[in-house]
């Protein structure tokens, strides 16, 4: 080959070296242009979703909140001014407690939720929670009201521990379905959860509290079944539940008697039986709410919480909003309780993840069940257990637990998707991601 054919040739491969250059760099152009409007598009879509939360959902606790704190006001008026106190007094520390548990609202609205991911953490929160239930039963800071040992006393603060334990049990179960989604698909693998739950059951029934004990039931059961067990092993846990209440029940009648459990079972079944006795209460109850009328006998102007009915301020406080505001207002108050539900679960729907999902989904429904319970109480439903509406009822800690839950719930909601649009794009920009590992990887070979 002669000195001219190889200079031809090597010019002919340079100009191919140069052409596949070219076009090369136009591709490494062109990836880093879709890239970089990939990138903004996606600090785009968090921005809007990290600073703004649920509007609907923040206007639906603002307004139950300051719907519960007057009406607590217009029950418990008349009972500070019986024990000596100004009629402001019950009111005025539910406000201070409010204006503690909106901080915390907005505190932890702003806290990733993923923060309560940690399996450290939500396995400590659930062993304190079990300490104090513990402490309640077994130490001289148990205190005793209406025959029930519940709250633990330091000085005049008091609380109930069964407070925090709802809050432990939905961060602990979501941790555990995320962490081990494949649990749930074996009952082997159910044991962690029935070891969780026993313990709470056990010592809640102790107290007696058989609507906590129920409601965190509830919970957990909405939890697991959301997570994706078997129906068959959710009819199993379910029954073994059942069973366990029960046998604390009827362990509780052994060792105390009968008379607690009568005297709730015998106002529900009768409760004109002996108003002037064990019935009392509930008859109370149920003449505020047909006192009430259609638009209520006016704010402020209820007759039965001039201490005829019992509690007026605490579990029976939606006797009083019947009596008040009638049938428009229980009416109401039932609505607002029904969209923070609805809209509870509108957010875990469009939840990025599956531990947002399941903590939303569990706090929603410690909410709606809670809410239904008192109000099924109130109205001689189902026998009286004792548990309060949330929002309205007299419970400083509770409130304040309470909005701390909605500000998890508000940070959840500035993580949500709110439409297609952003969906598809974080998929282009996971899409993109795993492209340019698949071109490195075989850029690298």
């Amino acid at each position: 080959m002669d000195n001219d054919s190889i200079n031809i040739r090597i010019e002919e491969d340079e100009g191919r070296h140069k052409k596949s250059g070219s076009k090369n760099i136009k591709r490494e152009h062109l990836f880093s242009i879709r890239r970089l409007f990939t990138k903004i598009n996606q600090w785009r879509v968090r921005d809007r979703k990290l600073g703004t939360m649920d509007l609907p959902f923040f206007f639906i606790v603002t307004i139950l909140l300051v719907m519960g704190l007057i009406m607590m006001f217009s029950a418990s008026y008349a009972w500070a001014i019986s024990e000596g106190e100004k009629g402001i007094y019950y009111a005025e520390k539910q406000m201070k407690f409010a204006l503690f548990g909106i901080a915390a609202m907005f505190i932890l609205s702003k806290v990733d939720y993923h923060f309560w991911k940690n399996r450290i953490f939500s396995v400590g929160i659930y062993v304190v929670g079990i300490l104090l239930l513990l402490m309640v039963k077994f130490t001289p800071l148990g205190k005793s009201h209406n025959e029930a040992r519940r709250w633990l006393g330091f000085g005049n603060f008091e609380f109930q521990p069964s407070e925090i334990m709802k809050f432990a049990m939905v961060i602990l179960f979501a941790t555990l379905i995320v962490n081990k989604p494949k649990s749930l698909k074996s009952k082997k693998g159910l044991i962690p959860y029935l070891a969780f739950l026993a313990p709470v059951i056990g010592l809640l029934m102790l107290q007696p509290h058989l609507s906590c004990s129920i409601l965190i039931c509830l919970i957990c059961f909405t939890l697991i079944y959301v997570g994706g067990i078997r129906h068959i092993d959710l009819a199993i846990i379910g029954a073994g539940s059942a069973v366990l209440i029960a046998g604390a029940v009827c362990w509780k009648i052994f060792v105390e008697g009968f008379t607690y459990f009568e005297k709730r079972f015998q106002s529900w079944l009768d409760p004109f039986s002996d108003i002037t006795g064990d019935t009392w209460q509930t008859y109370q109850s149920l003449v505020a709410i047909g006192s009430g009328g259609f638009f209520g006998m006016g704010l402020g102007n209820s007759r039965q919480k001039f201490q005829y009915l019992p509690e007026s301020k605490n579990d029976f406080v939606f006797s009083i909003v019947c009596e008040e505001l009638g049938f428009v207002g229980a009416v109401t108050v039932i609505l607002l309780f029904a969209f923070l539900v609805f809209r509870g679960f509108y957010i875990a729907s469009k939840s990025p993840d599956k531990f947002g999902m399941l903590v939303c989904i569990g706090i929603t429904v410690q909410v709606g069940f809670q809410a239904f319970l008192n109000i099924a109480v109130v109205s001689n439903l189902i026998p009286n257990t004792g548990i309060s509406l949330p929002f309205f009822s007299y419970g400083g800690t509770s409130l304040m637990m309470l909005l701390g839950e909605m500000g998890i719930i508000l940070n959840i909601s500035r993580h949500m998707t709110e439409t297609a649009e952003e969906e598809n794009a974080l998929k282009r920009v996971d899409n993109l991601k795993q492209a340019k590992k698949r071109i490195s990887r075989t850029a690298s070979k």
